[in-house]
């Protein structure tokens, strides 16, 4: 225990983990030690015998448990984003040990009458304005945990804490391992026609590399649909590649999750009962901007019409073209993708392989993502090589202000790896604090395809904007400037904390920004203006598609959570077509971007009952947007002003009173609409 490198501070700056040190066999007991240690430092907050103040329980509160939040931020990234065997069988292990660690300490009664008793003196105490949300943050925590349950009902929620965290955590390593076995592997180089020579190159290295020499293989990303299938040209290899996806979870084998959910489902709908709600999502969103699941519900059913509208004018568009090729057959979800981007061509003139050589990955990174950040907020960047990373393609970059001064650091981990979780994400190693003294260490994760040794790593405007999405939450844990770890950065509402990434999008295709990186990887010169104006114009082509399949997912997650006890789902498949017909959002040629049995956000992400949260978010950051289109755009002046009203105040105020503060007036709906192509 005393060479663990977890049980103490990291002496690398920032506290960066030195991932030369750094083993297998130290995240368990680092793990356990941390919640014996924890547990004991609320013990002695609750059986402290002095009257309860800010200082002796809150306080301490948010001090307890450094060695666990240390190993838990290190085990975090890498069980995501590098893991193996042996970390998911050590979060297997800890997921149910962990839920009831948190249980121990929300549900002490002792500790909660001491909060309780704080909460309801808070407007006679002398508190600043962060320290008494902490106060209602922390009250509400309580009450929503099972603080004021019975002692006979405590034990039951505990018991179905544990068992809902055990099967969250085995939902996440079988995605990973449905994704991996589901890949399509193809015999000749014919069946992948249509693809790039790079591309056929990396599904024959992919082959190799599993122990199958002359084959070719093409990995499933997390999402239903898949990149290839708008290049592919043969359509029985689309087919195989979309059943490949669309059926990864839904084989009967170890890697079939239809029970899983369903179980997952009764669970959380039991939990709401135990705390005298009709349904887990009215639980979930009580301290969200949404409030409660009739209001998320409404946005959604406020946009799927418009939106499944539009899909389907595209999907006529798409038959008119299969029928003037002699195509014969009638538009499947495997062929949307292959003649939308002919509809693209032939609408645009606009060709995914004429832009990619324009988008070489790092470069959009530095000239792109990393040149808009300067230009509104003054940051720069400097690459650390001394920092230890834990794969070989992962960069550092510590990160300062205008004076100077640092603020924290950020890794980026771009490439897609088998021991990868499928999509992108932001986390935090190290959580900005003024009390503890600690300055934020970000990561962003993304599943980009790995050239070929040796060949550039271009991407798609996808890609491109992914990465700005992705920085767009870094952006909100590095300047974060709280002193309580708890109100830091991105600990904001699921609904609220998709705003900063999804308004970083924006500047992705502004004038400036995207000269500054769409230049071509062999010459550097920039891309024609005619080209920049076909991204543009095409910009809102096939938003009835993309909304649409959002929309499902969203719908899906809010129907499994708005199921009561007495409802039970004995087909997940039926379930899922009953649940978008009901909501007037099925369209058999649009499936939904996640299917119930692979949709890891929410039976093992986290966003159960918050899968809507990107929406809701979507009205805020173009409404944002809106107000840097009528205030001089990019500007040091207006990004100094949105760091300062939105990404340095985590989540110290209330969202909707800050974002009004912000844009001046209630957040519209009209700036989405547009942005969709929808008005």
């Amino acid at each position: 225990m005393g060479e663990n490198p977890l049980l103490t501070e990291s002496s690398l700056p920032y506290g960066a983990p030195d991932f030369t040190k750094i083993k297998n066999e130290h995240f368990q007991p680092a793990i356990e030690q941390g919640m014996k240690e924890q547990i004991a430092e609320i013990e002695k907050i609750a059986n402290n015998p002095e009257k309860p103040t800010f200082e002796n329980t809150l306080v301490a509160m948010e001090k307890s448990g450094q060695t666990l939040n240390r190993a838990s931020g290190v085990f975090g990234l890498l069980a995501g984003a590098y893991t193996n065997p042996e970390i998911q069988r050590i979060e297997e292990e800890e997921a149910p040990k962990l839920a009831a660690h948190s249980d121990a300490i929300y549900m002490n009664d002792k500790l909660f009458q001491r909060v309780k008793t704080i909460y309801e003196n808070r407007d006679e105490l002398d508190l600043d304005a962060e320290s008494k949300k902490l106060v209602e943050r922390y009250y509400q925590r309580f009450e929503m945990a099972g603080a004021n349950l019975s002692d006979e009902a405590k034990e039951e929620m505990k018991a179905l804490n544990a068992e809902e965290a055990t099967l969250n955590t085995k939902f996440t390593n079988i995605m990973l391992a449905a994704a991996k076995d589901g890949a399509l592997v193809v015999d000749t180089k014919e069946e992948l026609d249509g693809l790039s020579d790079g591309e056929i190159a990396a599904a024959a290295q992919k082959a190799e590399a599993a122990g199958m020499p002359g084959k070719f293989m093409i990995p499933i990303l997390n999402t239903t649909q898949q990149p290839a299938l708008q290049s592919l040209k043969n359509r029985e290899t689309r087919q195989k590649l979309f059943e490949a996806s669309w059926n990864r979870a839904e084989k009967g084998d170890q890697n079939d999750t239809r029970a899983m959910i369903e179980r997952l489902a009764t669970l959380r709908a039991q939990k709401a009962k135990l705390m005298g709600f009709s349904s887990y999502a009215e639980w979930k969103l009580q301290n969200q901007m949404a409030k409660t699941p009739e209001s998320a519900e409404k946005l959604l059913n406020q946009l799927a019409p418009q939106a499944i509208a539009k899909a389907k004018a595209e999907a006529a568009d798409i038959q008119k073209l299969i029928d003037k090729q002699g195509g014969n057959f009638k538009l499947q979800a495997w062929d949307w993708n292959y003649y939308a981007e002919q509809v693209r061509k032939e609408k645009y003139d606009l060709d995914e392989s004429q832009i990619k050589p324009y988008f070489e990955m790092y470069n959009v990174m530095e000239n792109g993502v990393f040149y808009a950040a300067t230009q509104l907020y003054g940051i720069t960047f400097k690459e650390r090589h001394d920092i230890p990373v834990y794969a070989n393609d992962v960069r550092v970059f510590e990160i300062f202000n205008e004076d100077g001064s640092t603020i924290g650091l950020f890794y980026v981990d771009y490439f897609k790896r088998d021991n990868k979780s499928g999509g992108a994400w932001m986390g935090n190693i190290v959580e900005q604090s003024k009390l503890l003294g600690e300055k934020p260490v970000i990561y962003n994760v993304c599943n980009f395809a790995k050239p070929a040794e040796g060949e550039p790593a271009l991407i798609s405007y996808d890609d491109v904007t992914t990465m700005f999405h992705e920085f767009g939450h870094a952006l909100h844990g590095l300047f974060a400037n709280q002193q309580y770890p708890s109100l830091s950065g991105t600990n904001v509402s699921r609904d609220f904390v998709e705003l900063p990434s999804q308004f970083n999008e924006h500047w992705a295709l502004y004038p400036t920004v995207f000269a500054n990186y769409a230049k071509h990887y062999k010459t550097g010169e920039p891309m024609p203006k005619e080209l920049v104006e076909k991204i543009k114009k095409s910009a809102t082509f096939n938003q009835g598609y993309a909304f649409s399949e959002f929309l499902e997912a969203a719908i899906l997650d809010m129907q499994w959570h708005t199921l009561t006890v007495a409802d039970q789902v004995e087909d997940a498949d039926a379930f899922e077509v009953a649940a978008l017909k009901k909501n007037g959002a099925y369209l058999e040629q649009v499936p939904p971007r996640y299917r119930s049995s692979y949709f890891n956000h929410v039976w093992g992400g986290g966003y159960a009952a918050g899968y809507y949260a990107y929406c809701w978010a979507e009205v805020l950051d173009n409404d944002a947007f809106a107000w840097f289109e009528e205030n001089g755009g990019l500007t040091r002046e207006n990004g100094q002003r949105f760091r300062d009203m939105i990404l340095s105040q985590g989540g110290t105020g209330d969202y909707g009173t800050m974002f009004r503060d912000f844009r001046g007036k209630d957040p519209d709906i009209k700036p989405l609409l547009k942005n969709r192509g929808l008005l």
